[in-house]
């Protein structure tokens, strides 16, 4: 079963004062691969910058440089397209037990980009955290299966840390939304993180967007979708990598559409950039995820 989705996200930004110039990075372009297909797409500015580069990053994210050097009382970024998403298989588990993940991981001898080895240690958002190792340790056991013991994490957090959108900031650290228990997705993900790297699991993070169904007879709300974020994890040889949302506490399916993967939000943050400019200003965000219809089997 595959969806099709036509998507949008809008940010903007208003200066209080004209900025004189700006440098952006931008990953909004949702990726190709593990489950979907970007059908079409494009990312623009307003107003159209005066340079553009467009690349990808070392995990395979798409990237575009822009740069503006007029003066700016405000700047757009919007991306808009179509993706399909197809649903995940399931079947057996087929991750090795968690003792035994260690030497399958030694086994992989691989320093490319989708390689586990670059979500073991530290990264620049997410430290190893005794408190949150220990946490894990409480709800894991040696002699699980690696998906079982990231289902097991996934079901505590969800249980304990509740979402709070006004708990948190974008450059919380994760020990503090781990001991406050309250976050957005990106606080539980980057917790989830780093309690699956304390007990040994490879894991990284997800950027993209969920689709919101309404109440069953209601009509679909546009704009009401946001981005999110969820969690790969490294579960072996043969399991390979698993994606799980632990703010909803479920496997990802065709409700998540990925934009970017990295070790944490820092890897993937879909804005990122310099700014001459004086004063404070104004952001606001827009996403809208919308089925198109859905498609039979391949």
């Amino acid at each position: 079963m595959s969806v099709l989705y036509d998507i949008t996200l809008e940010i903007a930004y208003r200066y209080d004062s004209p900025a004189a110039s700006s440098r952006t990075l931008l990953r909004m372009l949702p990726l190709t691969g593990a489950g979907q297909q970007i059908i079409f797409g494009f990312v623009d500015t307003d107003p159209a910058p005066d340079f553009r580069h467009d690349d990808r990053d070392f995990f395979g994210n798409h990237t575009v440089e822009v740069a503006h050097d007029g003066r700016l009382s405000g700047l757009d970024f919007r991306f808009a397209g179509r993706v399909r998403r197809d649903a995940p298989e399931s079947g057996l588990d087929l991750s090795c037990p968690l003792g035994v993940l260690r030497t399958e991981l030694g086994g992989v001898l691989s320093v490319a980009p989708e390689s586990p080895h670059h979500f073991v240690g530290p990264s620049e958002r997410v430290r190893r955290e005794p408190e949150i190792t220990a946490f894990a340790r409480g709800v894991t056991d040696p002699g699980m299966s690696a998906l079982a013991a990231v289902e097991a994490v996934s079901h505590a957090l969800h249980r304990d840390i509740s979402f709070d959108p006004t708990a948190t900031v974008v450059t919380t650290d994760p020990l503090d939304a781990f001991r406050k228990r309250r976050g957005v997705c990106q606080d539980i993900s980057h917790v989830m993180i780093a309690a699956l790297r304390g007990i040994g699991i490879p894991a990284g993070y997800v950027s993209g967007f969920l689709r919101t169904n309404p109440p069953e007879g209601q009509p679909r709300l546009e704009g009401v979708d946001a981005m999110h974020a969820w969690v790969r994890a490294w579960c072996g040889l043969e399991a390979g990598w698993i994606e799980v949302d632990p703010t909803n506490d479920i496997r990802v399916a065709t409700d998540h559409v990925a934009v970017a993967v990295g070790r944490d939000y820092a890897d993937v943050a879909p804005i990122k950039g310099s700014l001459r400019a004086a004063g404070s200003h104004q952001t606001s965000h827009r996403v809208d995820v919308a089925p198109v219809e859905p498609l039979s089997p391949r």
